[in-house]
């Protein structure tokens, strides 16, 4: 084959105190030389990257405070799409050929997982996955939002589905609904015939929310602009008539949870998903721990009969893989049917990484948000 160009790749190469000073000083761009096909094994893949997604815990790996920790140096990116720009001898070129459009299974490949892998983020030019974590790009999907689709239709399956429960003619609270989790679990619960009142900091980008079928959107700020959460308890109530919520999706955390708890029907499922209002609840540097763990009050707990639950998609799946099947099924056809599809508010170019988990870390991204690497001479084009 023709050698391949060389391309750039963002790297990091040692733990900060906290993700601001993470993203600031240890994120850096450096050239990448393609890899060396025959270094590979003949199952693996070269794909030339042309998006990649940048999650939130892009930016709370560059602390250490992530529950995953991928040997360092390492490349960003736990989710990308490209063209396919090589293939080993034992790929079947019936299912992918060179010029193909693919997404990679974050679940097998990049910084989130184990083993040989690990190391091919998608904050890239180039990166090398066994044929069985490829996977064709929809048709209707951009590479944008291929690389934005999985990590977070699959999180929200999990929680409202799998641990929620959410039926049909029930009302979810959602929680951080401008979010990349958040606006997934907004359109997949109106797909399955719930009633959405989200919530968010700002108007507008509520209104974003809207656009994607929240029946009714909240901000949560106080009016005359102090800090702390307002009471909506009242709002929530109003929306259903007194009677609360049936399920709470809460990747907030902090005083939205305690709201949170006096907004519900009796015997309503609290689902959590995050703690997005408080990252640091483990040290800096990979320090481990919870010194600054969130607490729930056991009194409402009980007088409300919640059932509270933690929803940790990724553990869930690495301790039962065979959860995982379904649900992928599930969400294809949704997306299919056009039901579900990312919203990217931002995109980057690869040089500008830092500035992109920026405005991801920052709240200034609504949905999907990601990186996309200098076009190259002399690749497949697609």
């Amino acid at each position: 084959m023709t050698p391949l160009p060389h391309g750039i790749r963002a790297v990091v190469r040692a733990l900060a105190d906290d993700p601001t000073q993470g993203i600031a000083n240890h994120l850096h761009i450096e050239e990448q030389a393609p890899p060396d096909p025959a270094s590979l094994a003949p199952h693996d893949v070269i794909i030339a990257v042309k998006s990649a997604c940048v999650s939130w815990v892009d930016a709370l790996m560059t602390s250490g405070q992530y529950q995953h920790m991928p040997a360092l140096p390492y490349t960003p990116g736990l989710e990308y799409s490209g063209v396919v720009a090589w293939i080993g001898a034992d790929v079947d070129p019936a299912r992918i050929a060179v010029g193909d459009e693919v997404y990679a299974d974050g679940f097998q490949v990049g910084p989130r997982t184990s083993g040989a892998y690990q190391g091919w983020g998608g904050f890239a030019s180039y990166a090398v996955a066994p044929a069985r974590a490829v996977i064709p790009k929809p048709p209707s999907l951009s590479f944008d939002q291929a690389c934005n689709f999985a990590g977070s239709y699959e999180t929200a399956w999990h929680c409202l589905v799998a641990c929620g429960d959410l039926q049909a003619g029930e009302t979810i609270l959602i929680h951080g609904a401008s979010g990349a989790t958040g606006l997934a679990a907004v359109q997949l619960a109106k797909a399955l015939g719930a009633t959405v009142i989200a919530t968010g900091r700002t108007r507008s980008k509520l209104e974003v929310v809207a656009q994607h079928g929240a029946d009714h959107v909240l901000t949560l700020g106080n009016e005359d602009g102090t800090p702390g959460v307002r009471r909506f308890r009242d709002d929530v109530k109003a929306l259903t008539g007194g009677a609360g919520v049936d399920v709470v999706y809460d990747a907030v955390g902090g005083d939205i949870s305690l709201e949170s708890l006096r907004c519900v029907k009796f015997g309503a499922r609290f689902l959590i998903v995050g703690w997005a209002a408080t990252p640091a609840v483990a040290k800096g540097k990979g320090g481990r721990g919870a010194p600054n763990a969130n607490l729930l009050p056991t009194n409402l707990i009980m007088m409300k009969g919640l059932k509270v639950l933690g929803c940790p998609m990724v553990i869930s799946t690495q301790k039962d893989p065979s959860i995982r099947p379904p649900r992928v099924r599930h969400l294809k056809a949704l997306a299919a049917e056009g039901k579900l599809a990312p919203h990217i508010s931002h995109t980057f170019s690869l040089r500008e990484a830092a500035a992109a988990v920026q405005a991801r870390w920052t709240g200034k991204v609504i949905g999907g948000c990601a990186v996309n690497p200098p076009d190259l001479p002399g690749l497949p084009s697609a």
